[in-house]
């Protein structure tokens, strides 16, 4: 008897999903909590796994299409197993067993894409899991302008069969944006039409932290397990600044100001899927080693799209950090309804008056974007200055001062 396959309850704040990729076909052998598809929501990718052993019996709902929560996506037969093909002669199987096969690498949203436009499948390339082609590789056949294979050509006309390069040839790529890409635009464009945003800026020597860490990051590493990074002082440095200026920690809700007693530091992560921003809860109380590992598991679920909603929820603050790609100088955009953003960019040693003298000491910039509806330039400056003076002299963390 099949039993109905259905997407996961939806948190509150998502309406509806969309199904990202399928990883098995109808008549394909599951085991049980094997992994059937990827549902991606405005901010995370659900997974809907097997409930037993058995076999994938229909799939209702394909890749592409737009589902609610608790709706029936496929059919399950649990103790079903999947039934090989019957021997056939020589001269018969070779032909059944390649359709077999074109089949098996299609999805069903890709299949749609292939017989729309009359694609030869034997010319696409799957990106997929195991070779199997998806809808964006079908899409991209198509946009180059892929045919149908031709006839053999005459075996008189040998040169035929060489390849053909064609001069001055510009291809183009569609793909579909994700939801959760789409939905970031979406948060950056109200947050830039929505708030007065001003960005204020400063540079820091990062010299006594650098020093700092290449004294101690093997001790660190060895006593703690995860390695001691940047982020960290940062984060420490940011939480002492926002007891110090806790508008800076504030949010604007309407016609009211909401203050929090509390620090949850949001680290932005680029992933493929687009940016998200799980949260460090409590940042306050947590110690260096907590913050690293911390933010190396938030960066290895967001490159898996493992991340939970309960990950990125809330943050009251919120640092994104530049420079690991080489950014010199940018202005972050705020992340509603926070009131502020801490930019981070590239080291880079510059020569710098120092006592009368020219050292060259390894510079960082900092930005700090705010929203000044809420946030008047004395209080985002002295914040930004205390961020600096606290990572100039790391000891300051420490005595509090």
């Amino acid at each position: 008897m099949a039993t109905e396959i259905k997407a996961p309850v939806f948190p509150e704040s998502v309406a509806d999903g969309t199904i990202a990729t399928w990883h098995k076909q109808p008549g394909e052998a599951c085991s049980r909590d094997e992994l059937l598809v990827d549902i991606e929501t405005d901010k995370v990718v659900l997974e809907v796994v097997a409930p037993a052993d058995g076999v994938l019996k229909e799939v209702l709902k394909g890749e592409g299409d737009t589902i609610e929560s608790q709706e029936v996506i496929a059919l399950f037969e649990a103790g079903a197993v999947a039934q090989p093909a019957a021997d056939k002669p020589a001269e018969a199987a070779a032909p059944a067993a390649a359709a077999d096969a074109e089949e098996a690498i299609l999805s069903p949203a890709a299949r749609r894409v292939v017989d729309e436009n009359k694609l030869d499948v034997s010319l696409i390339k799957g990106t997929g899991k195991g070779g199997r082609i998806t809808k964006e590789d079908a899409l991209a056949a198509a946009a180059a302008g892929q045919q149908p294979a031709a006839a053999p050509a005459p075996a008189a006309a040998p040169a035929a069969a060489e390849p053909v390069t064609v001069s001055g040839e510009r291809t183009e790529k569609r793909v579909p944006m994700t939801r959760l890409r789409k939905r970031v635009a979406q948060r950056l464009v109200e947050a830039q039409q929505n708030a007065a945003m001003l960005t204020t800026f400063n540079e820091v020597n990062m010299k006594p932290v650098m020093e700092l860490r290449a004294r101690y990051k093997d001790q660190f590493e060895k006593k703690h397990g995860s390695r001691l990074g940047f982020m960290s002082f940062f984060v420490k440095a940011c939480v002492e600044a926002l007891r110090r200026q806790p508008a800076v920690n504030a949010s604007i809700d309407g016609d009211d100001i909401v203050y929090h007693g509390y620090q949850d530091i949001g680290v932005a992560v680029s992933s493929d899927r687009g940016l998200v921003v799980p949260v460090l809860r409590d940042a306050e109380f947590m110690g260096l080693a907590e913050i690293e590992s911390t933010i190396r598991e938030y960066g290895l679920k967001a490159r898996d799209g493992k991340l939970s909603i309960e990950e990125m929820t809330g943050g009251t603050f919120t640092i994104s950090n530049g420079g690991v790609f080489g950014s010199l100088l940018s202005t972050p955009i705020l992340n509603p309804p926070q009131s502020a953003i801490l930019g981070m960019h590239k080291i880079q040693e510059r020569p710098m008056a120092v006592d009368g003298k020219v050292e060259i000491l390894p510079m960082m910039y900092l930005a700090l974007s705010y929203d000044h509806r809420l946030l008047d330039g004395k209080e985002a400056v002295t914040f930004l200055v205390t961020i600096k003076e606290l990572l100039e002299d790391p000891a300051r963390i420490l005595l509090d001062i």
